[in-house]
């Protein structure tokens, strides 16, 4: 559109974009840029009373910018904060919450802990997924080079915005080796044997999507989407990926040929090794053996499994368990924390929405030998009555660990009735965790905070926060 010079950009923004202000006084929200930087920036989208821009030309740099590692850093859509230093991400990361605590929540802790950093900045995700696509996206370097730009072959992660545009990866640096080893023969196989990339348009093509995820264990899961069902072509790819990589440790394939990528509801056929791979996170008590986690191809864990760790025992330390309480775990998802929580509590009821990660958190809990546990699937507003708790007992103490949009009204209301005497809510959204500690400010004092830093070089921050019914304050 236009471009605005000499912008000096003075704090972090919403999303990973930094603020600064225009000569007519309208603030401009801009990527590639870090608090601190004075640059042009050129305007993408013009609102009513802002700016939405993008890095054109920097002036000044910031002191806090630093160099990004990776190659794909500004085309590809995360890590938007590999440019800033990872201390100053962690100081606005702490300001985003409290910011939100006492402007949307109105509440503020008696006590804010510090923020818990990552101790891997990079390579730290057990998961990805990547995209297969026949039409590539052409970078700005390409086209000004005016040379043939070769191969439109891509597999790589959707550029922000444009659901039909993929970047094409050859390094990516969140997830350990072999990922990206695995994604990068899997594309040089492809293309030496003509096996057809996925035309998102006209969806048609063999290849769609490849996930891998890892665990610190070593173990190692590889699922491919096909589209097409090419018996022979699927076999000589898997064929060749088992004998390239040995350490596979499950290898398995879908035939995808819905709209959509999701595979929840596909069947997920073996093609080699085990239907699931092994995850260890040491336990709470120096003296108990490590927790261990059954992942399947649709199981959710964690993405940052060491930073879920120190996320978990933060939980555990604010709940102060003395080894007899009645624990309910809302959205407790295939029961990683009940788990965790139950090698110090009398009894731990889970309740999730989704039948199948109830019956992973099981396994789970079969596989580790603990029988203090219950779980029970139904939604979460409905599944408060006064009948489950005269059946599962009243609850001494309630995690609640919701999604990004924050717990249903009726959730809450519940919480309130049942007035257990203490509650630690774990958000990954903190305006929405807010939010709801607001509607419970009346009954419940906020004693503790403390944000932990799962998702370095990115604006998302989970918090933790403890909460006391107030007539127990000081107990």
């Amino acid at each position: 559109m236009f471009i605005l010079e000499g912008i000096e950009f003075i704090r972090a923004g919403a999303r990973g974009k930094a603020v600064g202000k225009a000569a007519d006084g309208k603030v401009v929200l801009s990527s590639g840029v870090v608090p601190g930087d004075i640059a042009d920036v050129r305007v993408i989208k013009k609102k009513k009373g802002h700016y939405e821009a993008k890095l054109h030309h920097l002036i000044t740099p910031s002191g806090d910018r630093v160099q990004p590692e990776c190659a794909h850093f500004g085309i590809c859509g995360g890590c938007k904060w590999q440019n800033l230093d990872y201390r100053k991400q962690l100081e606005y990361k702490e300001d985003e919450v409290q910011n939100h605590l006492s402007r949307i929540g109105k509440v503020h802790p008696n006590s804010t802990l510090p923020i818990l950093a990552s101790e891997d900045q990079y390579f730290y995700r057990n998961k990805l997924e990547f995209s297969f696509s026949n039409q590539r996206w052409i970078t700005d370097q390409e086209i000004r080079s005016g040379e043939d730009v070769g191969s439109r072959n891509a597999l790589g992660f959707h550029i922000p915005g444009m659901w039909d545009k993929v970047l094409d990866i050859q390094k990516c640096h969140l997830q350990p080796d072999p990922s990206n080893e695995i994604r990068n023969f899997v594309r040089k196989f492809a293309e030496k044997h003509d096996l057809r990339f996925f035309d998102i348009r006209e969806q048609q093509g063999l290849l769609r999507t490849l996930m891998i995820r890892t665990t610190l264990k070593g173990e190692v899961m590889v699922v491919i989407q096909f589209f097409e069902k090419d018996t022979e072509a699927i076999d000589s790819l898997l064929s060749a990926l088992r004998d390239e990589f040995p350490q596979i440790t499950s290898l398995m394939y879908v035939i995808n040929q819905k709209g959509n990528d999701s595979i929840y509801d596909q069947e997920v056929v073996l093609f080699h090794g085990r239907d699931h791979i092994l995850e260890e996170m040491p336990s709470y008590f120096d003296d108990h053996p490590p927790l261990q986690f059954k992942i399947g191809p649709k199981s959710f864990y964690q993405t940052n499994p060491k930073q879920a760790y120190e996320l978990y025992r933060t939980a555990l330390d604010l709940a102060d368990l003395k080894g007899g309480e009645t624990v309910y775990d809302l959205y407790t998802g295939t029961g990683t924390i009940a788990l965790f929580l139950a090698q110090k509590a009398g009894k731990v009821v889970g309740v999730e929405s989704v039948p199948e990660a109830i019956e992973d958190a099981y396994v789970n809990m079969e596989m580790n030998g603990l029988k203090n546990l219950h779980f029970v699937a139904g939604d979460m507003k409905d599944v408060f009555t006064s009948e489950f708790v005269q059946e599962n007992g009243h609850p001494d103490v309630i995690i609640t660990d919701p999604p990004r949009d924050g717990m249903h009204k009726k959730v809450v209301e519940t919480l309130l009735g049942l007035a257990p005497s203490r509650i630690v809510y774990v958000s990954c959204n903190s305006a929405t965790q807010a939010r709801d500690l607001e509607l419970m400010k009346e009954k419940y004092s906020l004693e503790i905070s403390r944000a932990v830093d799962m998702f370095p070089h990115t604006h998302h921050i989970e918090n933790v926060v403890l909460l006391k019914r107030k007539n127990e304050v000081g107990s």
